[in-house]
């Protein structure tokens, strides 16, 4: 007898996924999620993250019914832990019996334990070693290669999912357009034609130096005439003034305490990005903006885009490859290159 598939099986009125993680990883799980909205359309959805993502939930309410901020744990590097909100996290959680969680976090070396900890009736994810299958209970062997969106939609077909696309999305609302509206910065854009370049990431050390941003910056405004756009946070205000320091077409220099839903409307119309592997990589191919990311540290064959064509990563450690770079670049602003029909997940990186 040929057993249902894992969700079928389980049918849960209620979800609560773990995946506490920055932005760029929480916009790969969205084909994941979507996947799972699909195949459990009456569940009622919670995810578990870092606080931040309190906005990802809400701007993913097709996905997501609900939020609930993570406290953290000591072997979890991405906040330190509120140890005053422990218990009353996992007693809340262990309370309400969600008919099944799902670790959508990793490997699940510290996270399966988190997970577990919830009290819910049944629990899937990914671990270690063999695969641990039982009634309640489904831990696949983790991958260690293919991109992340494949990756974390994977478990979800293997659970019983059906695949709704490997494609990124991020939804633009009418709160984002009134913010950037109110901060003036469209208004100096006007209609210009214009590229973002955004030098910036959580981690300055895979920042790729300013003066090559600028030097490639440059190159692109002289060749198409267009206006060079320096996006970033207030907090990276230093690293868009440093760049625009070194250009000779003076940019706009669009760096302000907005949010990162304000910041996309404004990329929304951009003929271009280029920018560093973070999260607002993930944030261009959601809103189908063309791209240039490079890559200095991370592993560049999980977390570029799938969409080799639109998005060209460059591997660049030792900053020496901006006519690399400057390449590509033109190749997307010149409608260049492999066609597109064949572009998802079949061409090299760079």
């Amino acid at each position: 007898m040929i057993r249902r598939p894992f969700l079928h099986r389980l049918d849960p009125p209620s979800v609560v996924v773990f995946r506490a993680l920055d932005l760029g990883d929480m916009l790969c799980a969205v084909p994941a999620l979507r996947a799972l909205r699909s195949a459990v359309p009456r569940a009622h959805i919670a995810l578990v993250g870092l606080p931040w993502a309190q906005q990802f939930a809400d701007r993913f309410t097709g996905y997501v019914d609900e939020f609930i901020p993570f406290p953290g744990h000591p072997l979890l590097p991405e906040q330190p832990v509120q140890r005053d909100g422990l218990a009353r996290f996992y007693n809340s959680l262990s309370a309400r019996e969600f008919g099944l969680a799902i670790q959508l976090h990793g490997s699940g070396d510290v996270s399966n334990d988190i997970v577990s900890g919830f009290g819910a009736k049944a629990l899937a994810g990914y671990s270690r070693g063999e695969a641990v299958v039982r009634g309640r209970t489904v831990l696949l062997p983790y991958p260690e290669t293919g991109a992340e969106p494949e990756r974390l939609l994977g478990l979800m077909e293997r659970l019983g999912a059906e695949a709704a696309g490997l494609h990124l999305e991020f939804p633009l609302s009418q709160q984002d357009e009134e913010e950037l509206d109110a901060s003036g910065l469209a208004k100096k854009l006007k209609d210009a034609a214009y590229f973002c370049i955004h030098p910036g990431a959580r981690q300055r050390d895979k920042c790729w130096p300013p003066p090559r941003f600028a030097e490639v910056g440059d190159r692109l405004a002289a060749e198409f005439g267009l206006q060079p756009v320096l996006t970033g946070s207030a907090a990276e205000a230093d690293l868009t003034a440093e760049v625009a320091s070194h250009m000779h077409h003076k940019p706009l220099d669009a760096a302000a305490p907005i949010s990162i839903g304000a910041m996309a409307v404004l990329m929304r119309k951009a003929q271009l990005l280029l920018c560093n592997d973070t999260g607002v990589s993930h944030i261009a191919a959601g809103l189908r903006l063309k791209s240039v990311v490079v890559f200095s540290k991370a592993d560049i064959a999980r977390w570029a885009p799938l969409d080799r064509h639109s998005h060209r990563c460059i591997w660049d450690p030792d900053a020496q490859r901006a006519a690399v770079v400057l390449q590509h670049a033109r190749a997307l602003l010149s409608g260049t290159g492999p066609s597109r029909q064949r572009s998802v997940g079949m061409w090299p990186y760079w």
